[in-house]
């Protein structure tokens, strides 16, 4: 996750900008929507968090334990939620790979805390990060299939009658899937430099 500074910086840029939109859409959203929303604003924020460039900021050895136990918790919400459907399964594997990724930047026989993602070092089980890396390169090539439909139908007459009725860009369906997308790439990023 930490490579070139310039990289790092964009990457905590766009999953920042993703965790306050998604934090916008819970005061617009109700019931599943919201929760879906809440859920999506832990991962962006903690996805910048994750990936701020390590010469700015090194964090202290404890903190993967913190990501570990936040993500977890979270995977846990989300184990739990599965049943209801909808997009709960995408979260708890969002979750989990992020408390993979911090176990592995927590891993004993990595030197410093960013040792996973330096080139030449391995961090994780490869067979695990192929699998999280290919999850995440279907969500998006999925994610991006569903984006054009909306984006190409958006400038109707529904999008004018959803202005109209009062709605603000918190909930526009094409920010939402567009959110989606921008932090399923941050994950695959986050996950080839591993």
């Amino acid at each position: 996750m930490h490579g070139p500074a310039l990289s790092g910086w964009l990457l905590v840029a766009l999953c920042a900008a993703t965790g306050v939109y998604c934090l916008q859409r819970t005061r617009t959203g109700v019931g599943e929507e919201r929760r879906a929303a809440v859920g999506e604003a832990v991962m962006g924020f903690g996805m910048a968090a994750m990936a701020l460039p390590a010469a700015v900021l090194a964090p202290p050895e404890w903190v993967w334990a913190v990501y570990a136990a936040v993500f977890g918790a979270a995977a846990l919400h989300g184990l739990l939620a599965v049943r209801h459907g909808g997009h709960h399964l995408h979260h708890l594997v969002g979750s989990l790979a992020m408390v993979y990724m911090a176990v592995a930047m927590a891993a004993p026989g990595a030197t410093g805390a960013h040792a996973g993602h330096t080139a030449g070092t391995t961090g994780g089980i490869p067979v695990l990060t192929g699998g999280l890396l290919l999850y995440y390169a279907a969500y998006v090539l999925r994610s991006g299939a569903r984006l054009v439909p909306v984006a190409a139908t958006a400038g109707g007459g529904a999008g004018r009658a959803w202005a109209s009725a009062g709605g603000g860009w918190a909930g526009r369906p094409e920010l939402t899937h567009a959110c989606r997308l921008s932090m399923a790439l941050a994950m695959l990023a986050m996950l080839v430099t591993m």
